[in-house]
């Protein structure tokens, strides 16, 4: 898929997120807007062995949502990849749907591990990565974090022991947009500087812009060369990316459009699928 196509893919995965949360009257579209690009690269582009008609491949790569609440851009994807079809995601988190508020390995199919409880996505990736090196596998496996979610505890130890373990098999995104619930990353509980930190904790350490396309997927392909450590991409988003009204604001963090805001969003994201001769 060339890199029009994956720029394309993020816009209609944003289009899923808005039509989630506007559907369920409840959700968190900030976060999910900000990590479109990644997904689409990660499901369109990278991930290898990824096939919805066998969606346990023992062969396939891996990944972990470790933000789990980001969950109806994971959908997004997943639905545009094929794994269910598009029009089930108007029942996000409604009662008896397998699309909760978050994600279920058990449930969803092309969801590789149930995650929701912050910090503890990366451990298990951490887990995956380490077993595919004990037991010679060829898959790779990729986290998502948010930079909030670096605040917990857990997500030091599981960067310690992947260092340890020499994982090279595994690569991390860090959405670093510097919002969550409570307000800036910065102010609530800083991680700053979260690179120096990454490689004082024996990883290799990558920067991209999390929206650039062209230099998100020449940052995975790199992280994939890289030998002898796990490798993380810090990758600087803006929260709400693609709708105007939501960039940077941190109220969006985990509330719904009402109808008038879901019209005006989604005609934003039309008008940029047109212009580039997608279809709506």
């Amino acid at each position: 898929m060339n890199n029009q196509q994956l720029r394309t893919i993020a816009r209609k995965i944003k289009r899923h997120v808005i039509t989630a949360v506007h559907s369920a009257g409840s959700g968190h579209p900030g976060g999910s807007l900000s990590i479109s690009e990644i997904l689409a690269i990660l499901y369109f582009e990278e991930m290898k062995n990824i096939d919805p008609a066998s969606p346990q491949n023992p062969d396939r790569d891996r990944f972990v949502l470790s933000k789990g609440h980001c969950s109806p851009a994971l959908y997004g994807a997943l639905a545009e990849r094929g794994f269910f079809p598009t029009d089930k995601i108007t029942t996000f988190r409604q009662v008896d749907s397998f699309l909760q508020g978050h994600p279920s390995m058990k449930e969803v199919p092309g969801v590789d591990m149930s995650t929701g409880s912050l910090g503890q996505g990366i451990s298990m990736a951490c887990g995956m990565a380490c077993y595919a090196k004990k037991e010679g596998k060829a898959f790779r496996v990729y986290s998502l974090l948010g930079d909030g979610e670096i605040q917990e505890g857990q997500v030091w130890e599981a960067a310690m022991s992947a260092a340890h373990l020499k994982l090279d098999n595994l690569t991390a995104y860090l959405d670093n947009n510097n919002l969550q619930i409570d307000g800036p990353v910065d102010k609530v509980m800083s991680v700053y500087p979260i690179a120096e930190k990454f490689t004082a904790f024996g990883w290799h350490v990558l920067e991209s812009n999390g929206h650039d396309v062209d230099e998100l997927l020449a940052m995975t392909r790199k992280a994939r060369s890289l030998k002898g450590k796990p490798c993380v991409i810090i990758c600087k988003t803006v929260k709400g990316k693609g709708v105007s009204f939501m960039e940077n604001e941190v109220g969006w963090q985990g509330s719904a459009v009402n109808a008038e805001q879901y019209k005006a969003a989604m005609e934003e994201i039309q008008t940029e699928l047109l212009k580039r001769g997608a279809e709506y």
